[in-house]
């Protein structure tokens, strides 16, 4: 390898850095072990999970029933009698099926037991739209988790973050879900190599700015980003915010900047109402409001199921020139 290609930073895609995240926690936990639909043979439908069968055999990387109850349950015993279990759900949407696991089992086992069981068990799924999958395929439901006490929720939304998120969801003694979005497979950004943790709980400034405070996670992260080269052009100088983790949400990355700014936007795809844009935003609001110049705006989805049809679905999903205007109504421009 030559002088510059050792100097040049290593590149995965979203997909490859999930691959890698779960391939360095089984290489480092014995006890660790990978199951649910499709995960084995094919990969999980994203292809996200491939190779693992060939690297560590049919005995950790298991292909289960069609049964998302089962694949929580499995995940709760197995967690709660020492081992550390990822299980996949495949798509967010199906979390409907077991939500009696999630909620009365997985988020108050260690509460209910006094602290004497951990729980160490992650839960990767991907949400999100865009892919013309309709309704049933297609749904953010992050709020529904993050408002579970003793569940936390992650949100990564690069390559690096995936990696390091998948990590650090596995060496937690908690139940952690970590949200992907399908969307972002074949998204590029810098990975090191080896093991490495991106801390729960700790907000990313994706880009720094003193006009104007963007909060946005998963794939409106990158709207976001592609908002603030808009608005660079019109004179305003926009910070964008990547919470990361949703649950536990990094308040005071926020407050900080908007002490610097005055101004705020919360993005997400997720439905509006009822959306974790409406926590971010009274959080805000209880604490920072001596700060602020204008009232803080939010954009979400419509109150509709995802549609079908991919005309609909583009108008559906928050988007870079959404943002754009709910900045530009905000500052008057």
């Amino acid at each position: 390898m030559s002088e510059a290609e050792q100097l040049e930073p290593r590149k995965l895609t979203y997909l490859a850095a999930i691959t890698e995240g779960v391939s360095e926690v089984l290489k480092e936990q014995d006890n660790a072990f990978l199951a649910g639909e499709d995960v084995a043979g094919a990969g999980s439908v994203f292809g996200i999970f491939g190779g693992l069968l060939d690297e560590f055999g049919p005995k950790r990387v298991i292909d289960t029933p069609i049964s998302e109850k089962g694949i929580i349950g499995l995940g709760v015993g197995a967690s709660a009698t020492g081992c550390r279990p990822i299980v996949d759900i495949m798509f967010m949407d199906f979390m409907g099926e077991c939500m009696d696991e999630i909620t009365n089992q997985m988020a108050k086992m260690r509460f209910m037991f006094g602290g004497a069981v951990n729980l160490p068990v992650t839960v990767t799924t991907m949400s999100g739209g865009g892919r013309n999958l309709a309704a049933q395929h297609s749904q953010c439901l992050e709020a529904w988790l993050a408002h579970l006490p003793g569940i936390k929720v992650v949100m990564p939304a690069t390559p690096y973050d995936a990696k390091g998120l998948i990590i650090a969801a596995t060496r937690d003694n908690n139940p952690v879900f970590v949200v992907l979005s399908k969307m972002l497979v074949a998204e590029e950004g810098e990975v090191p190599e080896g093991a490495y943790e991106v801390e729960i709980g700790k907000a990313a400034i994706a880009k720094e700015g003193g006009d104007f405070t963007i909060v946005a996670h998963g794939r409106m992260l990158h709207e976001a980003l592609s908002a603030a080269t808009q608005l660079k052009a019109l004179g305003v100088d926009v910070e964008v915010i990547d919470p990361r983790s949703i649950q536990p949400f990094d308040t005071q990355t926020v407050i900080d900047s908007i002490k610097k700014t005055h101004r705020a936007l919360v993005v997400h795809e997720a439905v509006q109402f009822g959306g974790i844009g409406g926590e971010i935003v009274a959080q805000i609001q209880e604490l920072a409001f001596d700060y602020l110049d204008a009232p803080i705006g939010r954009l979400g989805a419509p109150f509709s199921p995802v549609p079908f049809s991919p005309v609909l679905e583009n108008v559906y999903i928050p988007n870079a020139d959404r943002i754009v205007e709910k900045v530009k109504e905000t500052l008057g421009l």
